[in-house]
């Protein structure tokens, strides 16, 4: 790799590494506070709610990497075109495709990260998100018993908690037992703990009163306890975790299992899910490729870069859309999955062959007039004195 090809494919990847943890944070910040319930309502820890939602940053990487790259190649075009780098390099012999060799160096390492990512990071992160929330919902103190509530985990079985104070000790516990008719049992205990051990779960109650009434007995029985073990292992036993299709790893997809319940029952998504992931390596170099053919050609610094930006994005925007409808087609109908490979195989075909050409891609003469016309009258507007 030569000194120029070094240079802008380090500019390329730096650009990339600072919009891709950009776009990232703000979309992850975004989708953490909807997760927020679970220290407020469910009494969890930062640590807990931190690798809850961190474990979903791999699927938000697999999304914004193909748009965080076309940024980045529009930074580093603009940058060079500013600097009349890409003249210099034109007037040298160096061609437009040759000068997109260094991009697609770039492309290769962001698309091998795709693919890393959505063959096993991203189901592995997944994964672990269903196996946490199993464990956490499985957790009746922290998911069903809210502070001020009558939570009602049978039928005949009622139990409250004044209030929840750090350490996880709850205070005010009042617990109503009627699962058994002949021995109904109340307890009021000053506070509680949660002891969780080999034996099972279990609710510490100390300092308080144990009323039981039973069946042939006009007074019930009223004993003062200081420490009294209520069984919750019942309540707290994690339900078994099935996993998606988005959870499971890509050769899973390629080579699924026969038996496999799920491919049983939705065979043709367990197939659009494998083309999704196969995919998704190859949208990078859709992207690098239509930014470079609207945005990487020499032209005059006369020649305005905002239509070939603007037409870029929307280029890149038709066809992304277009690949999810397809995607989404795909579904239903198997075919349609090879329609998607050929519309990526088209749009790079198509924008290599731009650069190849050296096509300079301009809006029509008759749109640029019309634009500086209708500047032109906002602009006279804009100056008409305002009557007195």
């Amino acid at each position: 790799m030569g000194s120029i090809d070094s240079y802008i494919f380090r500019t390329t990847l730096t650009s990339f590494a600072v919009v891709m943890a950009s776009l990232t944070g703000v979309i992850w910040i975004t989708q953490a506070l909807r997760g927020i319930d679970l220290m407020t309502s469910q009494g969890q820890t930062i640590l807990t709610f931190l690798g809850l939602t961190g474990l979903a940053v791999p699927v938000l990487i697999l999304v914004i990497a193909p748009i965080a790259l076309m940024i980045a190649v529009a930074h580093t075009l603009n940058r060079l075109a500013t600097d009349s780098e890409i003249i210099v390099m034109n007037a040298a012999g160096l061609s437009p495709l040759r000068l997109f060799r260094p991009f697609v160096y770039a492309t290769l390492v962001v698309s091998a990260i795709v693919i890393l990512i959505g063959a096993y990071i991203a189901p592995d992160g997944l994964r672990r998100i269903a196996r946490w929330d199993s464990e956490i919902t499985a957790d009746v103190l922290a998911n069903v018993l809210q502070p001020g509530r009558f939570a009602q985990l049978e039928q005949n079985l009622t139990i409250r908690v004044r209030e929840r104070q750090p350490g996880g000790l709850l205070v005010g516990v009042f617990i109503d037992d009627r699962r058994d008719p002949n021995d109904r049992v109340s307890i009021i205990a000053d506070h509680g703990t949660v002891l969780k051990n080999s034996e099972g779960s279990f609710l510490v109650l100390e300092d308080g009163h144990l009323e039981r009434f039973q069946a042939g007995q006009q007074e019930p029985a009223l004993v003062a306890f200081s420490r009294y073990a209520f069984d919750m292992s019942k309540f707290s036993r994690a339900r078994d975790v099935a996993y998606g299709i988005r959870e499971h790893y890509l050769w899973e997809l390629m080579w699924p299992d026969p038996n496999d319940p799920l491919l049983k029952q939705l065979p043709t998504q367990f197939r659009s899910e494998m083309h999704d992931r196969l995919l998704a390596p190859i949208y990078p170099f859709f992207f690098a490729a239509v930014t470079f053919a609207f945005l990487g050609l020499a032209r005059t610094t006369r020649q305005s870069r905002n239509f070939s930006m603007i037409g870029a994005v929307l280029c890149a925007f038709v066809v992304r859309l277009a690949g999810f409808a397809l995607s989404v087609i795909a579904n239903q109908t198997p075919y349609v999955a090879g329609l998607q490979y050929l519309l990526l195989v088209i749009a790079i075909a198509v924008s290599v062959w731009l650069i190849r050409r050296n096509v300079v891609i301009e809006p029509p003469a008759r749109l640029v007039d019309a634009l500086n016309a209708l500047t032109a009258s906002l602009s006279r507007l804009v100056r008409r004195p305002m009557p007195a």
